[in-house]
């Protein structure tokens, strides 16, 4: 998945929490296989080098997925949209290589979620361009994430959590207290900005610092718009909690991607869901359902949603 995975709980047995370590890991390899666009037996692979020719059979899995996907892009008006692989391939982060403006002015049209047709009942992907591409990346941590805590869960654990990158799922409390789960400052490595505390939720930070170059001045990272296929400005991280990690993911994304105003006015619109923004400036704003935890530097007070704005 192109992160670390980290996986804390308490259990009696350490010889049985051991073999739930490694059945979590097991599970988040699993998934990378089914759903990276580096490994080129992977099945989004294959639905990204057939579906424009014909429909391909996705699994109920991936398919549920890239449904959710879909459904999210809906919700957010296109600022969430996983056919931004599209441009996104012509970027290497480690190589500190970035698309020309020949290939971004070709290929940017082909970032568009309505080019991806699902069959509901085949279950079944199909391109309606080609050239078209699609990259989980923005919502399979939060997946798989999901997947681990139903793991522990399911084995009895009460208070654990399950991290991959920027994505978390708590269980429970940390037995008698709330996790506090700190919010990584943007520009500072190893310094935390703000923490959180929350106890049975799922939380994740989509930031410009993850994976990233600099070149002449400008910081290039991986979180693209889908309108003009280059990084977004304007934000340097966005986080959302809530009681669905798929959510969280994709929505964290989506948040950085339309900006405070716009994306935290989304978030106020959806019950359940809180979100904080740091922009650009390293100013901090909250979702109108948040007490500011520790009143710091630069706090923005959130401003209501304009009435019929949700």
């Amino acid at each position: 998945m192109g992160t670390e995975i980290r996986v804390w709980f308490w259990h009696e047995d350490t010889q049985l929490g051991n073999a739930l370590v490694e059945e979590v890991f097991e599970e988040a390899e699993r998934i990378n296989q089914m759903m990276s666009t580096y490994i080129e037996t992977s099945l989004i692979s294959e639905v990204n080098s057939k579906a424009h020719e014909a429909p391909v059979d996705a699994g109920d899995e991936l398919f549920y997925v890239v449904e959710r996907a879909v459904d999210i892009s809906v919700l957010t008006l296109g600022a969430f949209d996983i056919t931004y692989e599209s441009v996104g391939q012509h970027y290497d982060f480690r190589e500190g290589k970035r698309p020309d403006a020949d290939t971004l002015s070709r290929e940017v049209d082909k970032i568009d979620y309505r080019f991806v047709e699902l069959d509901h009942e085949k279950k079944t992907i199909r391109f309606a361009v080609e050239g078209v591409r699609i990259n989980l990346g923005g919502i399979a941590k939060g997946y798989f994430v999901d997947r681990g805590a139903d793991i522990l869960r399911e084995a009895g654990i009460e208070h654990g959590i399950v991290t991959a990158g920027g994505d978390s799922r708590l269980i429970g409390d940390r037995r008698g207290r709330p996790w506090m789960v700190g919010i990584r400052d943007p520009r500072e490595d190893g310094q935390v900005a703000i923490s959180v505390p929350l106890e049975g939720e799922a939380i994740s930070t989509s930031g410009d610092y993850e994976r990233y170059f600099e070149e002449d001045g400008i910081r290039y990272h991986h979180i693209i718009s889908p309108k003009s296929g280059e990084p977004v400005a304007g934000v340097h991280s966005a986080t959302v909690f809530g009681p669905d990690a798929v959510m969280t993911d994709a929505l964290s994304t989506s948040v950085f991607v339309m900006g405070v105003e716009e994306g935290l006015t989304m978030i106020g619109c959806l019950p359940d869901y809180e979100g904080i923004v740091i922009d650009s400036e390293g100013q901090i704003w909250y979702s109108t359902g948040l007490e500011n935890p520790s009143a710091p530097l630069h706090d923005k007070p959130a401003t209501d949603p304009e009435p019929g704005s949700c």
